[in-house]
Order: structure tokens, then sequence, then C-alpha cells
């Protein structure tokens, strides 16, 4: 009897890799869930309908984006990790969730054990700005202006730990100023009062910066990515601007969980990167500011661990705790 029930058992354990050949073979058979960790209507938001759109045509099956809001992204990104890892349900990773292996403890998942990024699909730089009135006209002026009169300046921020207040920590760091941080629900209630003179500067995204900054309601001084954004070709790099190494970027990505099969990741992956090589997909991008990315899940991985290590030093450094 014993040795019948190793025969059987063996049997199951050789067909295991057929098995998962054929399921693999016809995935996708059902429709496919983006989970979004943001209300629905927000910039994120918009970039992964958009990218759904284009892989429900790529893959034959439709693909649905799920809001799940709260807890800084933490109540979508759980969901996702105790999903089946069959490729059915998929998670909209942001920089949150670099940021939150560092800033939330305990996190009720593994940043790392429990996800398997596919894709990195945009980036968006973000960019300093003052009021119009502002003395400062240049980084430099910020700076001197900060190191003359040490806490007397202030900036705004979207909130504890977020983007916005760390790459403004990283500033600061990088620069030996003293600002004082003014930590709003949101980030446009920060832009709001700088427009309104109540803070001195705010970084945030360019999305966001860009309509006050061409409707004359601020000024920008700098942007934190590698290259100039199209939306502000004229605004210099903090890297121009003097500020050596400073690069900051928010980004958008597609992970699923640990476990999903390689062959399912690299069909996914592959769809992805066809709908970034569209020419309508890329010009809705790139007329938002937005710089595409896309590329390997092995590059996407390394992606994540720089990013991790990058805002956790911020984390540190700031001392920021979850609101």
């Amino acid at each position: 009897m014993k040795v019948t029930r190793r025969i059987a058992a063996g049997v199951m354990l050789a067909l295991l890799p057929l098995t998962a050949a054929l399921a693999q073979g016809t995935w996708p058979s059902k429709p496919i869930k983006i989970v979004v960790p943001f209300p629905p209507g927000g910039s994120s938001d918009v970039v992964a309908r958009l990218l759904a759109n284009g892989l429900t045509e790529k893959l034959g099956q439709p693909v649905i984006v799920d809001n799940k809001a709260g807890a800084g992204t933490v109540i979508g990104t759980d969901a996702v990790a105790k999903s089946p890892a069959d490729g059915y349900t998929l998670l909209w990773m942001t920089t949150p969730f670099a940021i939150n292996e560092t800033l939330v403890k305990p996190l009720p998942y593994n940043t790392f054990k429990d996800f398997t990024p596919v894709v990195d699909v945009v980036a968006m730089p973000l960019v300093m700005i003052v009021h119009p009135s502002s003395p400062a006209k240049t980084v430099h002026d910020l700076v001197e202006m900060a190191k003359k009169s040490p806490g007397k300046l202030s900036y705004g921020s979207s909130g504890n730990g977020g983007s916005p207040h760390l790459a403004m920590e990283m500033f600061k760091a990088a620069t030996g100023v003293q600002i004082n941080h003014v930590p709003y629900r949101g980030s446009a209630p920060a832009v709001n009062d700088l427009i309104a003179g109540q803070t001195d500067v705010v970084i945030d995204t360019v999305l966001l910066t860009t309509p006050q900054v061409q409707g004359g309601k601020a000024r920008a001084l700098a942007q934190t990515g590698p290259r100039r954004s199209s939306y502000l070709p004229d605004v210099p790099t903090m890297a121009e601007a003097g500020i050596a190494g400073y690069e900051v970027t928010s980004w958008l990505s597609l992970t699923a969980p640990a476990g999903t099969p390689a062959p399912v990741i690299q069909k996914i992956n592959a769809a992805a990167n066809d709908v970034l090589k569209a020419p309508a997909v890329r010009e809705q991008l790139t007329k938002q500011g937005l710089d595409i990315i896309a590329g390997t899940p092995e590059d996407a991985a390394k992606h994540l661990r720089a990013e991790v290590e990058r805002w956790g030093k911020a984390v540190k450094a700031s001392g920021a705790k979850p609101e």
C-alpha cells in the first residue's frame, strides 16, 4: 500500500510541471485586475487606466482597475500580497511602496519576498517652486537665504513621509540648510498655501506644479529628475542648478504576487512594453510630462531595490513617522 501511494505521489509530482505549463499556455482565460492603492481620478489612477486599456487589447481579456485606497497605499498593497499568484491580480506599484518599507513598521507584507516586479511604466520629476514675489530667483538664492536666516523659511508638503516631504529633506541634507516643515493633508493644500504666501517653498510633482508656474502663480527654481521635463524645458535640473548628485523622481510600475509563474510575468511584461511603444499612448504620457521607462522584470526589480535604499535613507534622516 505504501509503495502504491508513493508511486501515485510521484506521478502527481511529475504531472505538476505539465499542469502548470497548460495553465500558462491558456493564460489569460478570464479578466485581470490591477489594484490601484489610491482613490479614482488622480494622476496615478489615470495612467493605470491608460495601461489597462492597452493591455486589454494586447492580452485579449478585460483588464480592469480596482481602487483600494487607504493607509498610505498599504491596504491595497496588502490585498495583492495575499491574492493568488496566478497573474489575475496585479498591483499598481508607486513611490510610496518603496518609502513604506522604512516608514511603516510593521508592514503586513514583505516588500521583497511577497511581490515580483513586472515592469516599470513611467517616471515623473518633482519641481521646486516658490511664490512669484520671492527674492529667490534660483536654487542658489534659496540656499543663501536659508543659510542667512536658519529656520526662518518654511516648506509645505503633502504630509509626513510623502515623497514631497522626503524630497525636501534630501535637499536640506544636500545643502546643509535649515527650513521648517509644514505638513498638510495632501499636495493641493500645500501648493495653495504657497500661492497664498503662507509658506516659502514646495517640492511636488510636475503635473501639479506646472499649471501654477504657467499661470504665473508660482516660480519654478528647479526640477528633480535626471533631465529636463518637456513640461518645463526652461527649468534646470537640480544638478544643473548646482546640487550635484541630487535626483528624485516619482514612478509608476506594475508588480505581481510572488510565485506568479515566470511565463505569465513575461507575457504581461511583453504586452506592457508593446502598449508603451504605441504612438498614441506615448503622446498621451509625454504630453503630461511623464517619462516612459518600460524594460524587463529584472530592470524593475533592480530599480525597486535602489529606490527602497534611496527613500529609506531620507526617512531615517528626517525622522518621519506615518500619519
